[in-house]
């Protein structure tokens, strides 16, 4: 019989924000990327971390709206360690040279850009637009940065990822035998919901491979927040999500409350929550992936970066 697994518990609820997060935290000595960080999530997420004192690159596809961000998170944190970094996920080579350009440590890798096009977009490599950015862009990313996180691990006894996620994901699992929608019928939503499975199940397999580096990934959801995310919905969409609320699915939160999960799973935790899912403030779990799935999803993303 399986050991049971502690809960995760916490003073932090639905109703806290980043920066109830990170006060009173010295953050100097973290070096911190958050991905689309120009806006929405992302730039409350480097603000809350900046105004602990951290080293925040900004990665954004737009780097004159990442310059703005840059410059009113410095002004408003008196942080002058915030810099802005080109970096569009949905293109590969944008990624390698991102990487490369990494110099020293890396202690906290926040996953947190994503896209959701209303109709079927593809990149150049044929690939469906969501599951490019939202998924195989953030992994190649983790994976380029791997080193950086071990010589960061090593300098603070772990690094993390912090990879965003979604109550989306129960609505589809990776359909493997159709990730890019070649052969089935385009479904924004679907689409979606298995870029965010995919980026669980990279949490839970990155922690498993990389836990003797010291580094550790966690999958969070935000909850429900408007933000440019949902600026190319449709009517259908819109009105799902309207349902939804007024079915008390869910609450909308502000942006610096869903913000929340990131600084906050990118402090030293007492317990390694790799097993589980931070969802809309409260712990979920355990999250029951199987080992094959993750070992599968894996590596069809190595066999495609090949």
């Amino acid at each position: 019989m399986p050991t049971p697994t502690a809960l995760i518990t916490t003073r932090f609820d639905a109703t806290s924000t980043a920066e109830d997060v990170v006060a009173g935290l010295d953050l100097s000595s973290v070096r911190a990327i958050v991905t689309g960080a120009s806006s929405g999530i992302g730039r409350e997420t480097a603000r809350a971390l900046a105004r602990a004192g951290a080293d925040v690159t900004l990665a954004v596809r737009n780097t004159d709206a990442g310059a703005t961000a840059a410059e009113d998170i410095a002004t408003s944190t008196s942080n002058e360690r915030v810099r802005v970094a080109a970096l569009d996920l949905a293109n590969q080579a944008s990624v390698a040279t991102f990487v490369q350009r990494w110099n020293g440590p890396l202690h906290l890798l926040i996953n947190n850009a994503g896209v959701i096009p209303s109709t079927l977009s593809r990149t150049a490599e044929g690939w469906e637009l969501q599951f490019a950015t939202n998924y195989l862009g953030h992994f190649a990313l983790s994976l380029g940065l791997h080193d950086a996180l071990a010589v960061g691990a090593r300098e603070r006894g772990e690094a993390r990822i912090v990879s965003v996620s979604s109550t989306a994901h129960m609505r589809s699992p990776i359909v493997f035998d159709d990730i890019h929608f070649e052969r089935r019928a385009y479904d924004p939503q679907a689409a979606y919901a298995q870029s965010k499975t995919a980026d669980a199940l990279c949490a839970v397999e990155a922690t498993r491979r990389w836990a003797a580096d010291g580094i550790v990934a966690n999958a969070v959801n935000p909850g429900g927040v408007a933000t440019g995310l949902q600026r190319d919905f449709t009517q259908k969409q819109r009105e799902y999500l309207a349902d939804a609320e007024a079915a008390g699915v869910f609450v909308y939160k502000t942006v610096a409350q869903g913000a929340v999960h990131h600084p906050r799973r990118g402090r030293r935790p007492r317990i390694r929550p790799h097993r589980r899912a931070l969802s809309d403030g409260r712990p979920r779990g355990p999250y029951r992936a199987q080992r094959r799935r993750l070992v599968r999803q894996w590596r069809r993303r190595q066999a495609v970066g090949d």
